[in-house]
């Protein structure tokens, strides 16, 4: 598992292809990324469109801060508090892995009970059983660690007055809550060959049903999928799943930032908590997608009558998602305009460097009558660093107002 999605040295300027359009406004720019991450949120779990770009696995540190949106308050309040103190979880091989492991083990389950009796069944049960006893190992060196949890009553007692303990059922919510860490979904070779040529056609026709319609912005991802889905690079589950996976490359993205963490930016950084931020998003999704999942249900199951009132509730949810999106497109223009301050702060230290140089650079020039040309020489480079001041100012700006509409409470 990739620990960053970016190095500090390393950044992408075409991350996520949200690249500098030099001639746009701050309004535009806000439009452009916005548009961008709703395309990608409400299109990237169906055969029509993908995120661009490579597509890292969360960290898990990133991992957790979306698990927590799946667990209690009680579970939640104290894995803040252990974050606050560095109390870490325990490394099971990283959490994307385990989404990965969690995903193939229910395909081999379903593949099972879809299958006929005879050799393939039996085959078919075989490895969802084998893949059943892998995430067991797993759960049991998350649940059972001794080196991270209390191994004694004694202990035990200490870490409930540090606000740090969980107990054995809290650690398995927990981990269950850390299989769905978001992630591009995964085909296998047999899926591809049974089901490539019907999927293009079922899933046209299930974007020619929904298309447009207010039902489409919440989707119904979140009931069946449809047994012939088969992701390409850059597909997810569903909206919910590409939305927070994009929200945790983000925090990735700008806590791994070294703009981020410069002189230039500690204000900025003061007025917003990246791991707060992104639990919120995590929770607020996650009662989205059970609510919707809920409503779809009953949806199938009621009276027309009844439906009547369930497609109200859909039309009163759909704000509920428009302002999901709306906080993951702040972060990413927050991380869009990181990558741009990154390269000016390059050309910072690059200055730098050859600033100290300048007084052998001087010497040499001078020895050689071209006086004039140092001059010029050392003027250029101030120049130079006068452009990046005055892009740090506007960058200052512009994050000011992003982070405003991030962390802005409806």
């Amino acid at each position: 598992m990739s620990s960053r999605a970016h190095g500090p040295d390393g950044v992408d300027p075409a991350a996520y292809s949200l690249v500098e359009h030099q001639s746009e406004t701050v309004e535009q720019r806000r439009e452009r990324i916005s548009d961008q991450v709703r395309d990608w949120s409400e299109h990237a779990f169906i055969s029509k469109s993908q995120i661009d770009g490579e597509h890292p696995d969360l960290t898990d540190e990133a991992a957790l801060l979306i698990a927590m949106g799946y667990v209690d308050e009680d579970i939640r309040e104290v894995l803040v508090t252990r974050r606050s103190m560095n109390k870490d979880l325990p490394d099971i091989g990283g959490f994307s892995e385990l989404r990965a492991l969690s995903d193939e083990h229910a395909r081999a389950v379903a593949r099972f009970h879809a299958a006929k009796l005879g050799v393939s069944k039996t085959f078919l049960g075989f490895t969802a059983t084998e893949l059943g006893k892998q995430i067991q190992v797993k759960q049991d060196q998350f649940v059972h660690s001794e080196k991270h949890f209390a191994k004694n009553a004694r202990a035990a007692r200490r870490d409930k007055r540090d606000g740090i303990h969980l107990d054995n059922p809290q650690r398995e919510a927990l981990f269950d809550a850390l299989r769905r860490t978001p992630a591009p979904l995964a085909a296998t070779p047999e899926q591809v060959e049974q089901f490539n040529k019907p999927l293009g056609h079922a899933a046209e026709i299930l974007a020619g049903i929904s298309e447009g319609t207010r039902r489409f912005l919440l989707g119904r991802a979140a009931g069946p999928k449809l047994p012939t889905f088969i992701p390409e690079p850059g597909q997810f589950a569903d909206r919910y799943d590409t939305l927070l996976y994009l929200a945790g490359s983000l925090y990735d993205r700008i806590s791994n930032s070294s703009a981020w963490h410069s002189d230039h930016f500690t204000m900025q950084r003061g007025q917003l908590d990246l791991a707060e931020e992104l639990t919120q998003i995590a929770v607020d999704t996650a009662a989205l997608r059970i609510i919707v999942t809920e409503l779809n249900t009953l949806d199938r199951t009621s009276s027309a009558a009844a439906r009547d009132h369930i497609r109200e509730r859909f039309e009163a949810l759909v704000p509920v998602w428009d302002q999901l999106v709306e906080r993951v497109s702040a972060l990413a223009r927050i991380g869009d305009l990181l990558t741009q301050a990154e390269y000016k702060l390059r050309t910072i230290n690059t200055v730098r460097r050859a600033r100290s140089l300048d007084g052998k650079i001087d010497d040499l020039i001078s020895r050689s009558g071209l006086r004039e040309l140092s001059a010029q020489n050392t003027h250029e480079i101030g120049n130079q660093f006068g452009d990046v001041d005055a892009a740090m100012d506007t960058y200052q700006s512009i994050l000011g107002g992003d982070i405003a509409a991030l962390t802005k409470r409806s």
